[in-house]
């Protein structure tokens, strides 16, 4: 079946979209939107679970699975699977192929469980509420595994607000149902809709004994528990079903007595109570391999999905993102060979389908306690004590669609992550990442704050040690949502048109690139979030001032520059860069070039978008502040005996003095970049990048360098490793110094070319060896490091891979330093 005869978006938007923009933009505007939000209503919204679908929608339906071999008493309960986990035994897992918009698929290779499971999720566009969807499960045995080995699978649904779930097929056998089971709910969102949990293909195989309990419970039935469980906790699946079989295990003992018990699979499944109730358990046992459908029908649309559009669409869904990401995305020499072309899907793939939507309420001080300003000697004492005394407030509930950096350790939203995340996203679905950034924006307090770390929900705080669910009004992080709006502000002056067929299977085409297709309406999404950037860059400006006049400094301007807020003695959370050293003991008088750096891109951004929306004085104005930047850069912060940018502080004699710790802060006017081809401090940044014995490895840029004191200290988190997102701007600055005239082109080139083989090469050898990508690497041997399944900003290496190859020499190999 067709796409065409299943996508009843109003047949109105394709023309409105097609047509020239005589028409008034405020309608196409809203159509667009109205078409976005439709095809990305539902998705693996819950990138915390294994596999766990949602809406967009609060307090609405969600979906997910549970599972666990049960060959042994002692290890079938911590078998269990069902929010992702750091060490739980897994080989490798993730997204091989992901279109938000159409689907694709997981695997999941769980060596402790000794099963690998494959999860095709489709989406399946039409009616009034966001279409339907479908997910195909599959498992084998691993390798090490008994070809027969016992596995229960557990899908669920559960209801979090009003409406009602319930089951639709009738029994009035309390052992179990025979072939597929249905659910029926209704939610004002959503309409009526209807869920089918399929028996599966003949070749499935269910565990049988001869232990009486056998009699009671067939384990080739399927085992239905609703519940009707406060909707607060309605995310605590996990534990519900462990009470539910805690249960019967006791039920069991008491029967036949611990002598005699049934075999561990048996003894761990469900009641069979099929009923209504917000929360529906589905259990299934298997022997062996298996499979079998989920399948999601709005009420709205034209035809329910059926297990034979499912083997249909998933067909399509892998063609058309194969087809998609070698016109969009595909590596470029020396990564054109299928095992990176692999790679690149996967990498992009798990940062799509790593997206999340959040709803809750999150954990405010808003005391506003004067020591927060930070403007006294000794203010990291002092800002302790205010906050050990500050009684902070839950806000909300909010919303936030975002990326994630980990699904097993960071499943939430991170502000300076996501600037990152949106890099390769932007190329991707360029409309997806514009969807992204507004959600970011509407967060947005009065004063301009947007909470550097999204914690929404008593779910989301339940990954997180209570000490860091506090957010701060005056804590800042690097506005990386600003690099994203660049992006988009290039594609509008390209006007890359994105060439499309005229025909209805199309629509989903054209719903990526809307904002860039029709010029105006892209103008019309930058004037409507216009007034949130300004007011969220004034907010920087006022709360992340630095001193100049109190300390008798020399500089072009005496207003510009600027200190993060949120210091301790060792650390700057707020800087992103946590540990990097910095001036000790902290001091008031502190300047931080990274955060002025900052300050310098997201003033040209805005002075771009000015421009380009005709705001005269506007543009005129953050011009003036972009000059008084970049001349107050090398007035504050260029310590010519170190030959390198350093932060400042204030010595015992009150004089401003250079802190100097070459490394990633001391290049930041280089990666944000304000340091042209023709700069005169160009040669210094370029030889310090590429000297192996500062900040050059075999691997990418070390954060810090090997001559510094601290390389490698303490925590040793900025203090040494190679991270892809900072490399990433290396290798973009990179890039435009070697695409344009000027006396260190040729160096540039040559350093392109290299630190992109070295990073791109070695985040593949490692994702090959570990099954994972990381969250940093080791500078020494390349190994990853910290946290695994870092598929967010580490997987920049895609467009890293999709960028042109620009060999100044013929590289053979890594490096030979």
């Amino acid at each position: 079946m067709h796409l065409s005869k299943l996508f009843t978006l109003s047949t109105s938007l394709f023309y409105v979209v097609a047509a020239s923009i005589d028409n008034d933009v405020s309608v196409l505007a809203k159509e667009a939107a109205r078409a976005n939000n439709q095809s990305l209503l539902w998705g693996p919204y819950k990138p915390n679970l294994y596999f766990g679908v949602r809406p967009r929608i609060p307090n609405s339906l969600s979906a997910g699975l549970m599972w666990a071999k049960v060959d042994d008493y002692a290890t079938a309960q911590s078998n269990f699977r069902h929010t992702c986990e750091q060490n739980e035994g897994m080989a490798g897992y993730g997204w091989d192929e992901y279109d938000i918009r159409k689907g694709g698929r997981q695997t999941i290779h769980d060596a402790g469980n000794s099963l690998d499971l494959t999860i095709d999720f489709i989406k399946v566009p039409g009616g009034q509420h966001g279409g339907s969807w479908a997910a195909r499960v599959k498992g084998v045995p691993r390798d090490d595994a008994p070809s027969d080995q016992p596995t229960t699978v557990v899908f669920y649904s559960a209801l979090e607000g009003l409406g009602n779930l319930g089951l639709h097929t009738k029994t009035d056998d309390l052992r179990g149902f025979e072939g597929d089971v249905k659910l029926t709910g209704y939610t004002s969102d959503l309409g009526d809709f209807t869920i089918d949990v399929t028996q599966g293909p003949e070749t499935n195989e269910h565990p049988e004994h001869e232990h009486p309990s056998y009699e009671e419970k067939p384990l080739d039935r399927t085992l239905v528990s609703s519940l009707t469980i406060p909707p607060e906790h309605a995310w605590q699946t996990k534990v519900v079903l462990f009470s539910q079989m805690k249960e019967g295990v006791s039920e069991t003992i008491e029967k036949y007595g611990a002598e005699n018990p049934p075999p561990p699979s048996q003894v761990f499944t469900i009641k069979n109570t099929p009923g209504d109730g917000n929360v529906q358990l589905v259990q299934k046992v298997f022997k062996g391999a298996f499979e079998f459908d989920i399948l999601f029908s709005s009420g709205s649309s034209p035809e329910p999905v059926t297990s034979d559009l499912l083997t249909e669409e998933i067909t399509s869904a892998s063609v058309a993102f194969a087809e998609r990401f070698d016109r969009i995305l595909p590596p470029q020499s020396p990564f054109d060979s299928d095992e990176y072309t692999e790679f690149s899907k996967s990498m992009l793939s798990n940062l799509v389908g790593g997206i999340g939507y959040f709803h809750g309420s999150d954990i405010v001080d808003r005391s506003a306690a004067p020591e927060y300003d930070e403007e006294e000697e000794g203010f990291w004492e002092e800002t302790a004590e205010a906050r050990a005394r500050a009684q902070p407030v839950l806000e909300g509930p909010k919303d936030l669609f975002t990326c994630v950096p980990s699904r097993p350790f960071f499943p939430r939203g991170f502000l300076w992550d996501e600037g990152f995340h949106l890099i390769p996203v932007v190329e991707w679905d360029t409309d997806l990442a514009l969807e992204i950034v507004k959600s970011w924006l509407s967060l947005m307090d009065e004063d301009g704050w947007i909470a550097r770390e999204q914690i929404l929900g008593s779910e989301a705080r339940s990954k997180v040690p209570p000490e860091f669910t506090v957010q701060y009004p005056h804590y800042a992080n690097p506005p990386t949502l600003f690099i994203v709006l660049e992006a988009f502000l290039d594609k509008l002056d390209a006007n890359k048109n994105i060439s499309v067929q005229e025909s209805p299977e199309d629509i989903t085409e054209r719903l990526r690139s809307v904002y860039v297709q029709q010029p105006e309406l892209g103008e019309a999404y930058i004037r409507s979030i216009y007034p949130l950037l300004k007011k969220h860059y004034f907010w920087y400006r006022n709360t992340q001032r630095g001193d100049i006049k109190s300390y008798d400094r020399e500089a072009f301007s005496t207003k510009e520059a600027y200190r993060w807020r949120g210091r301790s003695v060792q650390h700057i959370l707020t800087s992103g860069l946590d540990d990097y050293p910095r001036a000790q003991p902290p001091h008031p008088g502190e300047l931080h070039v990274d955060l002025i750096s900052w300050m310098g891109m997201m003033t040209r951004s805005l002075r771009r978008i000015a421009e380009r929306l005709g705001e005269t004085e506007d543009a005129e104005e953050f011009r003036y502040y972009e000059t008084a930047i970049e001349r107050n850069v090398d007035d504050l912060h260029w310590d010519e005996e170190a030959q390198t940018y350093c932060d400042a502080t204030i010595d015992e004699y009150e004089e401003s003095v250079h802190v100097c710790h070459k490394g990633y802060i001391s290049i930041f006017p280089f990666l944000t970049g304000m340091v042209g081809p023709n700069s005169p401090r160009l040669k210094a940044i370029l030889d310090l990048i590429r000297d192996p014995e500062e900040l050059w490895s075999n691997f990418g840029i070390r954060s810090l360098s090997k001559k510094n004191e601290f390389y490698g200290s303490a925590e040793n988190y900025w203090r040494s490793p190679v991270w892809i997102n900072i490399n990433y701007l290396v290798f973009k600055n990179l890039y435009d110094i070697a695409t344009t005239d000027g006396p260190h082109q040729e160096q540039a080139r040559e350093m392109y070319s290299r630190l992109r083989k070295n990073v791109v090469e070695n985040v593949f050898r490692e994702w090959r060896k570990t099954g994972f990508a990381w969250e940093q690497y080791n500078p020494e041997t390349g190994s990853g490091q910290r946290t695994q399944h870092f598929t967010g900003w580490t997987s920049m290496v895609v467009k890293m891979m999709s960028m042109p190859d620009l060999p100044a020499i013929e590289i053979k190999g890594h490096d030979e330093l």
